[in-house]
């Protein structure tokens, strides 16, 4: 890619979003949908909305760690300063006029629902991000999909159907191996600043090499668990 084109301000923009965890997220819950049986409508409503949602709080958690990201990621947009704040805001409001009727077309209750997860993954994070409890809003956001899934339908028609305690509990487990899957790459700049979040903590005690296996063994077994309690006990 060309040099100029890399650093114009939609580029910038994207990469500010953290575009490739939303895209897989996105991809993730679409797939969930379509394996519930939802039409491909649905589901590609359904994706919208989180990718939508997961730009948002990537520019949240960009405009959020500026100053922090100044001393471990000088190389991001914003933190090297390539990119205006006022963009990242401007863009991160237009972000949130279009993920709530985004959300609301799933039905009012999956709105809810979504819109909730947001806010407890923005608020939660911001103030547990290096804490002992850094866990805490990454399980209650993920518990939180299956009951997004749950109640969706189409044009604000939802379903009434709540999803399974199984499914919820499977949920949440999954949301904490992503978030110390995620956290592993910055352990060690976490431990220069004296951070100490969740996945810090146990790699004090195991090594980070070993949290890695660990991390990855928990999320690999709550993903087979998850496919197989869809397919035996279902979503609702």
């Amino acid at each position: 890619m060309p040099q100029a084109l890399a650093t114009t301000p939609s580029l910038l923009l994207v990469r500010a979003a953290h575009p490739r965890q939303a895209l897989v997220t996105a991809a993730a819950v679409g797939t969930a949908a379509a394996v519930a049986g939802r039409p491909l409508r649905e589901v590609g409503l359904v994706a919208a909305t989180v990718l939508v949602g997961q730009s948002l709080l990537g520019w949240a958690d960009d405009l959020t760690d500026r100053e922090r990201d100044a001393r471990r990621r000088p190389d991001k947009p914003l933190a090297s300063g390539r990119l205006d704040p006022g963009t990242v805001w401007f863009a991160l409001t237009c972000a949130f006029l279009l993920v709530v009727p985004l959300a609301v077309a799933n039905g009012r209750r999956a709105g809810a629902t979504y819109l909730a997860l947001l806010l407890v993954s923005a608020v939660g994070d911001r103030l547990l991000h290096a804490r002992a409890l850094s866990f805490v809003p990454w399980m209650a956001s993920f518990a939180l999909y299956p009951a997004f899934l749950a109640y969706g339908g189409w044009g604000g028609v939802g379903s009434p159907t709540p999803p399974t305690p199984v499914m919820v509990a499977l949920a949440a487990a999954l949301g904490l191996g992503v978030h110390v899957l995620l956290a592993l790459p910055g352990l060690v700049h976490d431990h220069e600043e004296g951070e100490k979040s969740f996945p810090m903590l146990v790699a004090l005690r195991t090594g980070t090499p070993r949290l890695l296996l660990l991390a990855g063994a928990w999320t690999a077994l709550t993903v087979a668990a998850i496919l197989i309690a869809g397919r035996t006990a279902g979503l609702t």
